[in-house]
């Protein structure tokens, strides 16, 4: 699903080069269960930002499912992100002034999606999750669990192949976290794709996969794919 050939990410900071991430190369299942891990300043959010097309690679190569991304537009990223890729972050990133319906409906709003089909689909989602007595309850009503319940669903409702979770539990306690980890482990069942960043090595030791990141490189769980001659 995922292919990475000697993928450079590089920031000009002042007069000096910053290599966040340096020839990262690896390959991703579909339906795979990643958990990336590494110090602070490993390299983890740049490449879940380029994963999930919100960067771009100063070099080297990055295929999703067979496209170069390299070769979309702006446009058409925006279209893959928005169809292709669901995103879970540690801050939830709720509306405050939406209820939880009204929260799970913004990325179909954007999508031209139907008033009646957004509130059909916004409703399935929370249910999936186990929200549907909290349909209408706004983020300031919810527990921190609940809340990322509502941002999964959100995240979930354009139907994604792929979810790019960044610490998603980072601020729950171990209960809530736990709960959190099983609702998107029945997902990577189903066949979702699952990559989740995290400090915490019992979320890590979950996953089908660990890749550690030191440095911009990776020295653990990679590479599954030869680099290009």
């Amino acid at each position: 699903m995922i292919e990475l050939r000697s993928l450079c990410r590089t920031y000009r900071m002042g007069s000096e080069d910053v290599h966040a991430l340096a020839n990262v190369t690896l390959s991703i299942k579909k339906g795979e269960h990643i958990a990336v891990v590494g110090p602070s300043g490993s390299g983890k959010s740049t490449l879940l930002n380029i994963l999930g097309c919100l960067d771009r690679p100063t070099s080297g190569s990055y295929r999703f499912s067979g496209q170069e991304v390299a070769e979309l537009g702006e446009v058409e990223l925006s279209g893959l992100r928005q169809r292709w890729i669901g995103f879970v972050f540690q801050f939830f990133h709720l509306l405050p002034r939406l209820d939880a319906v009204g929260n799970v409906e913004v990325p179909m709003l954007f999508a031209g999606v139907e008033r009646e089909e957004r509130r059909r689909r916004a409703r399935w989602a929370l249910e999936a999750v186990g929200l549907e007595h909290r349909l209408r309850h706004k983020p300031e009503e919810l527990s921190g669990g609940e809340r990322q319940r509502v941002a999964i669903a959100r995240s979930v409702v354009m139907g994604p192949r792929l979810l790019l979770a960044d610490e998603p539990t980072g601020n729950l306690d171990r209960h809530s976290a736990e709960e959190i980890m099983d609702l998107i482990e029945r997902m990577n069942a189903e066949g979702l794709t699952l990559i989740v960043v995290t400090h915490d090595p019992a979320i890590a030791q979950r996953a089908g996969r660990i890749v550690r990141l030191e440095d911009g490189r990776v020295v653990e769980g990679g590479p599954d794919i030869p680099p290009q001659s």
